[in-house]
C-alpha cells in the first residue's frame, strides 16, 4: 500500500510552524480517504453508509475594519463521500490566519465576509461541497444523545477483562434474538492515537442499531477498546467501527455511528455514520447546521 496519507499528513504536522499573521488560504492541507478505506473494504464507489464529518473551531476570531476583534464557535461540515479530508492542524493554522486580519465595517459583515472566504477555501480544497455556520457561545445546549445508555451498565466489572488494544474485528460476538430490537449504546472511553504525531485522542462512541442479532455487549466493549493502540483520524475510527457492525448485522439493519471526540488546540472533529434506511432524529439534528455542538444543540 502507498503513503500518500501519510505524507500528505505530515506536511505541517508534527513541525514548528510560525502562525500566520494575516490571512493564508495556502496552509490548508486536504489528505485523501482512499487508503484507510481500502484496508477495511470500503468501496468509493459503494459506499456502505452515508454520513458527515463535523468540525466545531471554538476559537475562530477576525477583526473588523475598525479593529474590533469577533470570536465565535464556528461549525462547518462535509460529505463524507469527498475524496479528501481537511487536516486539522492545517485548519487551526488557517483559521487563525483571519486573527489580525480585517473583514467588514462591522461584525455582522465582518462575519458574513468570513463565512463566504472560509466555505470558498475549504470546497475548492477538499473539491467538495462545505458548509459552515456559527453558534452562539450563550446558546441554550441540550443532550441529543440522551436515550443512548452507557455500556458499563450492560456488563459485569467485576468479572471483566480485557487485555487486546489493537483493533480486532474477531472479539465481536453475536447472538440470533426472535424479534427485532433497538440498541442505543454509549462508550465514554474511547481513546485512540494520531496517525501522524501518535498524540492520544479521546472521545465518546454514540452507536444505534436495529436487528434481531444482538451485539454482545461485552464483546461491543472489548471491541471498543481495542482502539486504545491504535493509530488513526478520528473520520477513519468512526468508518472502522461502522463497517465491522456492518459486516456483523443483516443487510436490512438500521445502523448508526458516532464518535465525538474532545476538542484539542481548539477544535473537535465529530464523525458520523450511518446506513441509508436509517431514520432516527440524531441524524436530523447533527445536519442541521444551525444546532448540533459538541455539548448539544441549539435550542
Amino acid at each position: 500500500m502507498s503513503n500518500i496519507t501519510d505524507i500528505k499528513a505530515s506536511t505541517l504536522l508534527g513541525k514548528k510552524i510560525e502562525g500566520a499573521t494575516e490571512y493564508n488560504p495556502h496552509l490548508l492541507v486536504a489528505v485523501p480517504r482512499f487508503e484507510n478505506r481500502e484496508r477495511y473494504n470500503i468501496s468509493k464507489d459503494n459506499l456502505p453508509f452515508e454520513g458527515l464529518d463535523v468540525w466545531h473551531c471554538y476559537e475562530f476570531s477576525a477583526l473588523t475594519k475598525n479593529g474590533i476583534p469577533v470570536t465565535r464557535l464556528l461549525k462547518l461540515k462535509y460529505n463524507c463521500n469527498s475524496e479528501y479530508i481537511v487536516e486539522s492542524k492545517s485548519l487551526k493554522l488557517y483559521l487563525n490566519s483571519f486573527n489580525m486580519t480585517k473583514f467588514g465595517k462591522n461584525i455582522k459583515e465582518c462575519l458574513s465576509i468570513c463565512k463566504e472566504i472560509i466555505e470558498k477555501d475549504l470546497s475548492e480544497v477538499l473539491n467538495t461541497k462545505v458548509e459552515i455556520n456559527y453558534i452562539d457561545n450563550e446558546s441554550n445546549r441540550i443532550n441529543i444523545f440522551k436515550n443512548y445508555k452507557n455500556i458499563m451498565e450492560y456488563v459485569s466489572e467485576e468479572n471483566l477483562k480485557v487485555d487486546n488494544y489493537k483493533e480486532n474485528p474477531k472479539l465481536l460476538t453475536i447472538e440470533q434474538k426472535s424479534t427485532i430490537q433497538e440498541y442505543y449504546i454509549k462508550f465514554d472511553s474511547l481513546r485512540s492515537n494520531c496517525r501522524v504525531t501518535h498524540q492520544p485522542d479521546f472521545g465518546d462512541a454514540f452507536i444505534y442499531y436495529k436487528s434481531a442479532i444482538h451485539v454482545k455487549e461485552e464483546s461491543l466493549l472489548k471491541y471498543l477498546c481495542s482502539f486504545r493502540s491504535e493509530y488513526h483520524f478520528h473520520e477513519e475510527c468512526c468508518e472502522m467501527i461502522f463497517k465491522r457492525l456492518f459486516d456483523i448485522l443483516n443487510e436490512d439493519d438500521e445502523l448508526f455511528v458516532g464518535t465525538l471526540y474532545t476538542r484539542r488546540g481548539g477544535i473537535d472533529i465529530c464523525p458520523f455514520r450511518w446506513k441509508k434506511n436509517t431514520i432516527i432524529d440524531e441524524i436530523k439534528t447533527i445536519t442541521d447546521l444551525n444546532k448540533f455542538a459538541r455539548n448539544g444543540i441549539k435550542q
